[in-house]
């Protein structure tokens, strides 16, 4: 009961909390910049104004186009009911494998990529370009510096990796674990297509990559997009936090430590969009083709880190 009560705290702490943390982030970075900001509630009353409207297809556009939205949302969720935010003792943790986890998010990646195909335009096709060019390089970069963890831990399953680190730290953790941390964190700005990788509040079209592909949605669709994209960015903070700061954790069956789990991975949660928030106000986009250059360089952080686990081991 105290499995099935923490997956549906961390779907509903995700579903729920993902655009109260957008908005905390960009609430944050406009005080920052010398502007008011927008309330904490504003991308909920953003994506209730959208969700009133009916969505408009454009006149080319086929099956994919219409099936990203739900896939995309659908992928996020799934993750969301697997892997180590609260609890490492959740139904589905068996299946929250290093490998699966990060198909999943491909797999969204991939949705989306094809409805800004679908729809045949042209800045659809550039962003969808992009988006699978950065995707291309940050999914090695996140399998390998999670496997970093999992040589020590002696599993590919990411709630073993998180529980083998509340337990015992001095285990799993280790001078290289910071190479790998190092690796992580820059493979989540990709992936979540934050500064410097992308700009999520630009329309320019020499710059943009997610918003290329969305440009053609509207109403309902739009609204779950975006939904999906704040749980994305939730998702992959949380397991960032869940992976390499996994103190407070609940790793046992009671009530109480449930309780804990969802006060730490909140805090550790809010924390994190905090300083990426604060990070991006003296941050800088760049160019698109130095991005390959800066994802190679964390893949081989990456790959140092496996690398030194398997020499320490």
């Amino acid at each position: 009961m105290t499995g099935a009560l923490g997956m549906a705290v961390q779907l509903v702490l995700v579903a729920v909390g993902a655009p109260y943390l957008v908005a905390l982030m960009r609430r944050v970075r406009a005080r920052l910049e010398g502007r008011a900001g927008p309330g904490i509630g504003q991308s909920w009353r953003d994506l209730r104004k959208l969700a009133r409207k009916e969505p408009i297809s454009p006149p080319d556009a086929g099956v994919f186009f219409t099936a990203a939205p739900p896939v995309l949302a659908a992928t996020g969720l799934l993750i969301a009911a697997v892997v180590p935010l609260v609890s490492t003792r959740l139904p589905l943790g068996g299946a929250a494998d290093l490998i699966a986890v990060v198909g999943l998010l491909l797999l969204g990646t991939v949705a989306l990529a094809l409805a800004g195909l679908d729809t045949g335009t042209a800045f659809g096709g550039m962003g969808a370009s992009r988006e699978m060019t950065i995707a291309a390089l940050v999914e090695p970069t996140l399998l390998l510096s999670v496997f970093a963890l999992s040589v020590r831990a002696r599993s590919t399953n990411l709630g073993a990796i998180a529980a083998t680190g509340a337990a015992d730290g001095a285990r799993l953790f280790y001078p290289a674990s910071l190479l790998a941390g190092a690796a992580l964190a820059i493979a989540v700005l990709a992936e979540a297509g934050r500064l410097p990788v992308d700009n999520p509040s630009t329309h320019l079209e020499l710059t943009m990559v997610h918003e290329a592909m969305v440009l053609e949605y509207s109403g309902r669709d739009l609204a779950l997009v975006e939904w999906a994209a704040a749980v994305r960015l939730t998702l992959l903070l949380g397991l960032l936090a869940g992976l390499f700061l996994p103190w407070g954790i609940a790793t046992g069956s009671g009530l109480l430590a449930l309780v804990t789990g969802v006060v730490s991975s909140t805090a550790k949660l809010i924390i994190l969009g905090v300083a990426l928030a604060a990070a991006e106000v003296w941050m800088a986009k760049m160019r698109l083709f130095k991005v390959p250059e800066l994802l190679a360089g964390s893949f081989v952080l990456a790959l140092l880190a496996v690398t030194a686990s398997f020499v320490l081991a």
